[in-house]
């Protein structure tokens, strides 16, 4: 009778076995991280699983300080925000919209390069390594490959990359000025990159009012300044630019 019971187990192990998908399959999954099914530290304890980002947040490592200085960290006008750089490790489904219910897609994937201010998101520690939570709203720019170069770089959305006016920027030998109190930001340009638009409710996505080479001026105090290649540019939001010529 015993030597039955186990025998009809065997059986039924036997069977679901077979119906069960192989481990070959089961790898060849496309995951967003390798890390995701692992046991992770987050904050000092162990988590079953990875931070997976929410709404429109992006999980970003961020990169060491010298790294990022390589790679064109700027202290923006008087203000002096530090801009930092990461790679996105992990992207939120994006944002719903509150009347329509359409989604507002995150523009941006796995092991992209990314721009951002000091003082946005949150921080946190994963595996002993610093990452940012940050809204994709927060993101100057994108970039692919290892170094933030304006051949690799791209802008978001309703956003564009302004090069700024070099007569605004520095004296006549090349000496940068400190910005006074009184003083006013540069706010001309050349349009140098050119985001795909802002999205409305129902998903139609608006033309930009702007094109490469444009030159433009934009409102004063208006957009962020990212260093590229060692050169100046602003990130300017297309609502935010008052003419073109």
């Amino acid at each position: 009778m015993k030597f039955t019971s186990i025998f009809a187990a065997l059986m039924i192990l036997s069977e679901a076995q077979a119906f069960a998908p192989s481990q070959q399959c089961a790898l060849s999954r496309p995951r967003t991280t390798s890390l995701f099914g692992k046991t992770n530290v987050l904050e000092g304890r162990k988590i079953g699983g990875f931070v997976k980002p929410v709404n429109e947040f992006v999980l970003v490592k961020t990169l060491g300080e010298k790294e990022s200085s390589d790679g064109g960290i700027l202290l923006a006008g008087s203000s002096k925000i530090l801009k930092t750089q990461g790679t996105v490790v992990a992207v939120g489904p994006g944002k719903t919209h509150a009347e329509t219910g359409k989604l507002f897609e995150i523009p941006l994937e796995e092991g992209d390069g990314v721009v951002y201010g000091q003082y946005d998101g949150t921080e946190i520690d994963l595996n002993g390594e610093a990452h940012m939570l940050i809204r994709d709203v927060n993101v100057l720019v994108k970039y692919s490959g290892d170094k933030l170069t304006l051949d690799a770089v791209d802008v978001l959305r309703d956003c564009v990359l302004v090069q700024i006016d070099d007569d605004q920027q520095s004296t006549a030998g090349g000496v940068f000025l400190a910005a006074s109190a009184n003083d006013k930001r540069p706010s001309t340009g050349v349009v140098v990159k050119v985001g795909e638009g802002q999205m409305t409710g129902d998903g139609t996505i608006l033309p930009m009012g702007v094109s490469t080479g444009d030159k433009v001026k934009f409102m004063d105090f208006a957009g962020n300044e990212v260093e590229i290649d060692g050169e100046e540019y602003s990130v300017v939001h297309m609502g935010e630019i008052l003419a073109k010529y």
